[in-house]
């Protein structure tokens, strides 16, 4: 069994959860599913699980009246073996997107509170329309995602003693022996051909087949297209898969932002701006936006109609540009624009998975642009990504400003402090 982090959110919710569901958001395949199974399994005395789409019948638990009662009551004709004991049993709504009444029930099973409930869904982005009433207040939201970095170096064998040794040197700002650095980057560059979708790391952990890994990936996505036929309306399908098949395309040039041109010749923001955000509630791609100016609050200043589109789950990226990128990236032999765009992706996605907003800055003539913004205690921090160890004109730049109180620089060298930028190799983004 892969160790995720999720399992201390679902413990923590358990024991504060005060009259509320609980709703788990994220792309599919990233083991929601699993993780609230486990949880379930080990934590309760009587576990019910109903899936809308394996048991679509079961949806006719929720037509009609919503009150507690009277679904605990047709969950019993569904499923008579079932046992209620109060304040020890949990009932789990997997692919709620499927049941917009059972979405609304929350509310209802909240406030009876006898049971606790925990919904999952991988297309609520896409499916809230057809909610009658959302459950404001009833149900407390979180978004998972695949497998961090650290939890990918469990999954491969390391311990958490050794990580924690590793951040000492983060917390320290001491340069990493080269040994262990040598290690870690080597970790790194595999963990970005590998990603963190919990089927693909388990198929290398059980084979080191890259071949395996491969082909595991090419599931994933074919079943993110699948999902764009049978979800997106008909007009929209194609302009969303050539969205999501874009962005490859667009991080190898190094667009300084989303270009639709580089979906379809004279395209315009306006056909495809749906389709952008169809691909974000779905959770298939991160939306990094430009701010005109690098100040606190950063969202007061995004430029809606300027971003950059990341893939959400990195080694998924990879797989895109096909088999002979992984062999490059691991041999360290891939140069140019589309290692400086794979290796965004990368902090975008370490970013995001540690509760981070994606923000970047670039001014309107290009002479200052910094790879992302991030908010900490009420100040900008910016952030460079490079590749190799190129320099930081940009970087240099805003750290002469007084409200800005130091910077990151992530590199494949390792750690370093001058003045205001602090030097780090790209795996120490995890410790942010």
């Amino acid at each position: 069994m892969l160790k995720r982090k999720f399992y201390n959110k679902l413990l923590d919710w358990k024991k504060t959860k005060n009259e509320t569901c609980l709703l788990v958001k994220g792309s599919r395949q990233i083991g929601k599913t699993y993780i609230i199974d486990y949880f379930g399994k080990e934590n309760y005395k009587s576990y019910i699980y109903i899936n809308f789409i394996e048991s679509p019948q079961t949806a006719d638990i929720f037509e009609g009246e919503l009150s507690a009662d009277e679904i605990y009551k047709r969950m019993t004709l569904v499923f008579p073996e079932i046992k209620f004991i109060e304040n020890d049993t949990l009932i789990f709504l997997d692919e709620i997107q499927q049941c917009p009444n059972a979405r609304t029930a929350l509310k209802f099973l909240a406030i009876d509170n006898r049971y606790d409930v925990i919904a999952s869904g991988s297309l609520l982005g896409i499916s809230y329309r057809e909610v009658t009433s959302i459950p404001v207040g009833y149900e407390t939201q979180i978004e998972m995602y695949s497998l961090d970095f650290e939890e990918y170096l469990w999954a491969v064998g390391y311990e958490e003693s050794a990580i924690l040794v590793l951040k000492e040197y983060f917390n320290k700002r001491e340069k990493v022996p080269d040994a262990v650095h040598s290690a870690m980057m080597k970790q790194l560059r595999e963990y970005i051909t590998i990603g963190g979708m919990p089927a693909v790391v388990n198929k290398y952990v059980s084979t080191h087949h890259f071949g395996e890994v491969q082909a595991e990936q090419q599931k994933i996505l074919d079943s993110y297209f699948d999902d764009i036929s049978k979800y997106a309306s008909n007009t929209e399908k194609p302009k969303v898969k050539n969205c999501y098949l874009s962005v490859p395309k667009q991080l190898a040039k190094e667009n300084k932002k989303f270009q639709f041109s580089v979906v379809e010749k004279k395209a315009t923001a306006r056909k495809y701006e749906n389709s952008i955000e169809w691909l974000r509630d779905a959770n298939l791609v991160r939306l990094c936006h430009n701010v005109s100016t690098p100040e606190f609050p950063l969202t007061a200043y995004e430029k809606e109609d300027q971003y950059k589109l990341y893939i959400s789950d990195v080694g998924l990226l990879v797989a895109m540009y096909g088999f002979e990128m992984k062999k490059a990236i691991i041999d360290d032999t891939l140069n140019g624009n589309a290692k400086g765009g794979i290796y965004e992706n990368l902090i975008a996605d370490m970013l995001t998975k540690q509760g981070y907003k994606l923000n970047y800055y670039r001014t309107e003539n290009g002479s200052t642009e910094v790879e992302f913004l991030i908010s900490n205690d009420a100040k900008v921090i910016p952030i460079e990504v490079k590749a190799n160890n190129g320099s930081t004109i940009s970087l240099n730049e805003m750290l002469k400003r007084n409200d800005i109180p130091f910077g990151y620089k992530f590199i494949s060298g390792n750690i370093g402090v001058n003045d205001k930028k602090i030097v780090m190799p790209l795996y120490m983004a995890m410790f942010l």
